[in-house]
């Protein structure tokens, strides 16, 4: 029932795309010292969103799950200055970052809940 609702479908796109966020934006801090490291971040989540209709999970490879959105898996550089070892991460910018994802993430969960909420009431069903 649920995969029919736009808005929860939404929410959960959303979801995908700051937990795949949060994945690249903590490889870069961990690679903050790595000589010749490029940082990598995500495309926007409103540019991918706002191209499409509908979602369909595309599997890359076997490993990957069924409901994970894998076109959101793919890293773009970030474009950052360079430092003298060939490395680009700021941390204050992956910081930036991290905080924006984990903002994005529970917003979707928030959106998510509150859909369920509505549609629990709307049955009948206030537990």
């Amino acid at each position: 029932m649920f995969e029919k609702l736009g808005l929860t479908r939404m929410a959960q796109a959303l979801a995908a795309h700051s937990g795949a966020r949060v994945e690249v934006v903590a490889r870069n801090i961990a690679n903050a010292d790595t000589p010749g490291f490029r940082a990598m971040d995500m495309p926007d989540f409103r540019t991918i969103y706002g191209d499409q209709v509908t979602f369909a999970p595309r599997r890359t490879r076997a490993a990957h799950l069924v409901n994970e959105e894998s076109q959101w898996s793919q890293p773009v550089p970030s474009g950052t200055g360079m430092a003298p070892n060939g490395n680009d991460v700021s941390l204050d910018q992956q910081m930036m970052k991290a905080v924006a994802a984990r903002q994005n993430h529970e917003m979707a969960l928030a959106v998510y809940q509150n859909t369920s909420a509505i549609l629990r009431t709307s049955l009948g069903r206030n537990t």
